[in-house]
């Protein structure tokens, strides 16, 4: 479970996150959308520990990620909206630099590795240096990277940027398979009609308020949830 206990996070006397509560259980996939500049990418990196908040609490199955942020990092994996890696690294070396930051034992990441280059194509070009990848190549092989130590909790800010379409395909099922384990998967975008058909939950966040939250059909009702985010965009 993740639970957003009245997070603020301001940068100097702007506030990017104001008040923000929400709780997002096991087994759910859960989108998080809002405009350019909303406050989502602040309070992802807030989730995951990329940098502190000024007030309120953030709960990782029940354990403080400003207390406890190895412990809260362990069960998570993160995908940015822009891959970065260390580019002068073969793309398997770096797999494994990740899986050992994870203590992945050795039966378990060869698994792992093979069965997701396999699924993203990605086989033949574990052997070449990241810098000779394109967006959509490095992409992957953070996707790799990500689901190679099996998170219990797999956070995404726009992880389908520059994927071709088969890739595309080939992740949404591997969420639903995470999902079916009881997994959680958070997931940021600005493709509406995917994350309404991808995702069980969603909050919506406007200049660092959350606005919405609750289940996908309550939120959208009859209507599209390109429609509902729209009006509330057109909203003073």
């Amino acid at each position: 479970m993740i639970e957003i206990k009245n997070v603020t996070k301001k940068y100097g006397k702007k506030i990017a996150v104001d008040n923000v509560s929400f709780t997002v259980e096991d087994g759910e996939i859960f989108a998080f959308i809002g405009h350019n500049g909303a406050g989502k990418t602040t309070l992802i990196k807030a989730i995951v520990g990329i940098h502190d908040f000024d007030e309120g609490e953030i709960l990782i199955d029940g354990k403080s990620i400003k207390d406890e942020p190895v412990a809260c990092k362990k069960l998570m994996a993160f995908v940015p909206d822009n891959p970065e890696t260390y580019e002068q690294m073969k793309a398997i070396d770096y797999i494994d630099f990740i899986c050992d930051m994870y203590e992945v034992d050795e039966e378990t990441r060869k698994k792992n590795i093979k069965k997701y280059s396999k699924l993203f194509g990605m086989e033949d070009k574990l052997n070449d240096t990241i810098d000779s990848y394109s967006h959509g190549m490095k992409q992957k092989i953070v996707l790799i990277s990500a689901l190679a130590h099996d998170p219990k909790i797999l956070i995404m800010d726009e992880p389908f940027v520059g994927l071709d379409p088969k890739a595309v395909f080939e992740i949404k099922e591997v969420l639903n398979e995470m999902v079916k384990e009881g997994k959680i998967i958070f997931y940021s975008t600005h493709i509406l009609d995917v994350a309404e058909k991808l995702c069980s939950k969603v909050a919506i966040i406007k200049n660092g308020k959350l606005v919405k939250s609750g289940s996908m059909k309550q939120i959208k009702g009859d209507k599209s949830l390109e429609n509902v985010f729209m009006e509330l965009e057109d909203k003073e």
